[in-house]
């Protein structure tokens, strides 16, 4: 209980925040916009950018944290295809679209909050290790998936796929975030003091803004759609994404400190990002809303019991 009230409650009632300012009125759909705008576009980037920049993998980094969080998130991706084309009959690219909703981990507004709440800013270097690699990782599966069912369709030629998918995935804010504090982790580059404090800045707002307006784009999405689509999907990322890992990270032997911030990212309901993919194709785009408003209510509970089962 006390892991409850220290930790989940406040992250969500943050977003129930956001959500009751759009719900009375206080808040605009319009002004939502706006404040997502600025975190996904802006605040988020830099935060993944100072991130990327300072982090040290250093002699200790154990590969399998990333293979322990990936494999799952990869099979929750292929079970949600699977699922959706074959149990659920929906065409190809709805089935990715479904698919990417079972891939993408709510790993920044909610996990880092989640995980920070739970064992302190310090432990959040693994989380940034998994940052690093998820919008290029999920983003680039997808976006393959969606432009290879695509070109079969149409009869393109395969020669036009990568420069697709290239030009879908460095259009992300998010990507080229990362990108760049990866180019300046590997330089060595430094900043002026006034830089880096405008950094901080920013970074200071992002977590917060980003749940606040998330609050408010859950309220704009009623529960519509496939039910037994959306369980399925509450189902792989609540449960076996986080079993995968819980699994995997055990058996490679990752610290706690990493095995904690593995599972509990993996734990994470599906982000606004799934979303936003199914938007960009106008495919499953009521099931993918409805997925991650219901996962994330969801997930105050799921989240509860990862967090009493973790060491």
């Amino acid at each position: 209980m006390q892991a409850l009230l220290d930790v989940i409650l406040p992250v969500f009632l943050v977003i129930g925040a956001g959500y009751a300012a759009v719900w009375k009125g206080g808040f605009s759909e319009s002004a939502v916009d706006g404040l997502m705008k600025f975190t996904q576009n802006f605040a988020i980037p830099c935060l993944l950018f100072r991130a990327i920049w300072t982090l040290d993998l250093g002699p200790d980094f154990n590969p399998w944290l990333l293979v322990s969080f990936y494999s799952g998130s990869a099979t929750g991706f292929t079970a949600g295809l699977l699922g959706a084309r074959y149990l659920f009959k929906r065409d190809w690219e709805d089935s990715i679209a479904i698919g990417f909703c079972c891939l993408f981990a709510n790993s920044v507004m909610i996990g880092l909050a989640m995980t920070e709440r739970a064992y302190g800013v310090s432990a959040l270097e693994a989380n940034y290790i998994i940052v690093a690699v998820h919008s290029p990782f999920c983003y680039g599966i997808g976006i393959t998936a969606m432009e290879i069912a695509r070109a079969k369709a149409k009869g393109a030629p395969a020669r036009d796929l990568p420069a697709k998918v290239l030009g879908a995935m460095f259009r992300n804010a998010l990507v080229i975030g990362i990108g760049l504090g990866v180019i300046a982790n590997l330089s060595n580059i430094t900043l002026p003091t006034p830089v880096t404090d405008a950094l901080d800045m920013m970074i200071r707002a992002a977590l917060p803004a980003a749940l606040f307006g998330m609050g408010g784009v859950l309220c704009r999405y009623k529960p519509q759609g496939d039910f037994r689509v959306i369980a399925y999907i509450c189902a792989i990322s609540l449960i076996l994404h986080p079993t995968i890992t819980w699994t995997l990270g055990t058996l490679s032997g990752l610290s706690t400190q990493a095995f904690r911030s593995a599972v509990l990212t993996a734990a994470m309901a599906p982000g606004i990002n799934a979303y936003v993919f199914a938007s960009m194709y106008g495919r499953a785009q009521r099931v993918a809303a409805s997925s991650v408003l219901i996962a994330t209510g969801l997930s105050v509970l799921t989240a509860w019991v990862w967090l009493s089962l973790l060491p």
